[in-house]
């Protein structure tokens, strides 16, 4: 067998070298020549699955360990009978920690803030269930929009009340186009002039979720009117960011809010398990005997010694500053190409779990 992976995946070898040859290949360029002797396919987001890609192939699945499942053109998949897995909420603790994170690096009083503040959370997929569990653990005020869940762990509201009464709105939401769902609950461009201009003028907001999801160009004039307090991890036009956008934002980050140790290796396993299922084949691995143990940072249970010990130590489990000056330093006549992007993903250095030092009551 012929297992042809995205050389950036958790563990591969470890996973799936026992079923065949494993050809690790840049994630962005894998085309069509590269799959004609091709038994499985492993992806991440930036690999586009499409017909074109897997035309005249003997492929026989397609594993993403990713949440997301936009680049995977479902119906082509289907259509050449061609089974598929993703890894959805592999990394969903990653990414929630990586907003709070955000959100105490530009606002630290926010840790003793209660319920004076209000953390509006769009979508309540695994990612948004996650922070609003991290959010109410710290005694915050959260409120949710999401049209096609209903959480009974949060006060949901409609998107414009959210919008209104928000601090702070942390996007988590897929992306979505006229043509894939309603005009009403489509996702590209949610957030524009429209939205901006229903937001508080001081509200904090965070995409960790896909970049199309804000547009760029309304992005810009509203930073510009309320010098609003922006973080993103992707960018509508990924992986090209223009020196105007990245000069506007507070932080920025090359698409790595999922980037765990964890919440990688936990995304390969996922598909593991699918590809053991689809082939036959014994799933009898784990990624969690693999990790290095860490140093007890945060306490194991009382609430408020959680929170001393989150401050104290908060830039010493992820230093949020570091990412956004890596990023910026790759600023390069006006704008960040795709390979200086690339480039930090491929070498991030996985950061750990709040879980990994010692908060496993989270």
């Amino acid at each position: 067998m012929k297992i042809v992976a995205d050389e950036n995946l958790a563990f591969t070898d470890y996973f799936f070298s026992e079923f065949g040859e494993i050809q690790n290949l840049a994630g962005r360029t894998i085309s069509n020549d590269d799959l004609k002797d091709c038994d499985a396919l492993l992806v991440r987001s930036v690999t586009k699955v499409n017909a074109d890609l897997i035309k005249n192939t003997p492929i026989k699945f397609v594993g993403s360990a990713t949440i997301g499942t936009d680049h995977l053109d479902i119906p082509a998949l289907e259509n050449n009978h061609i089974p598929w897995a993703n890894a959805a909420g592999c990394n969903a603790q990653a990414v929630a920690e990586y907003v709070v994170t955000a959100l105490l690096t530009l606002r630290p009083e926010l840790i003793d803030a209660g319920q004076s503040f209000c953390l509006g959370v769009v979508g309540l997929g695994n990612v948004g269930t996650r922070l609003v569990a991290l959010a109410k653990f710290l005694n915050w005020r959260v409120i949710g929009y999401d049209p096609f869940v209903l959480h009974d762990q949060v006060e949901q509201v409609e998107f414009q009340t959210l919008l209104n009464q928000s601090d702070a709105i942390s996007i988590h939401v897929p992306l979505t186009k006229k043509t894939d769902v309603s005009v009403e609950h489509a996702t590209h461009h949610l957030f524009n002039e429209s939205t901006f201009s229903q937001m508080k003028s001081d509200a904090i907001l965070i995409n960790s979720a896909r970049g199309s999801v804000v547009e760029e160009k309304a992005l810009l004039t509203d930073i510009e009117k309320n010098k609003r307090q922006v973080v993103l991890d992707v960018f509508e036009h990924e992986p090209q960011i223009f020196a105007e956008l990245l000069n506007a934002l507070t932080l920025a980050t090359p698409h790595i809010a999922g980037y765990s140790l964890e919440g990688k290796a936990r995304g390969t396993q996922m598909i593991y398990q699918s590809f053991c299922q689809i082939f036959d084949k014994l799933a009898d691995k784990d990624f969690v005997p693999l990790l290095d143990t860490c140093e007890p940072l945060l306490a194991p249970n009382e609430e408020a010694n959680f929170k001393t010990q989150l401050m104290q130590n908060l830039t010493t489990i992820y230093d949020i500053s570091r990412d956004d000056q890596a990023l910026r330093a790759c600023l390069k006549d006006g704008a960040i190409q795709q390979k200086a992007f690339d480039d930090l993903r491929k070498n991030y250095p996985l950061r750990r779990e709040w879980s990994a030092f010692g908060a496993e009551f989270i």
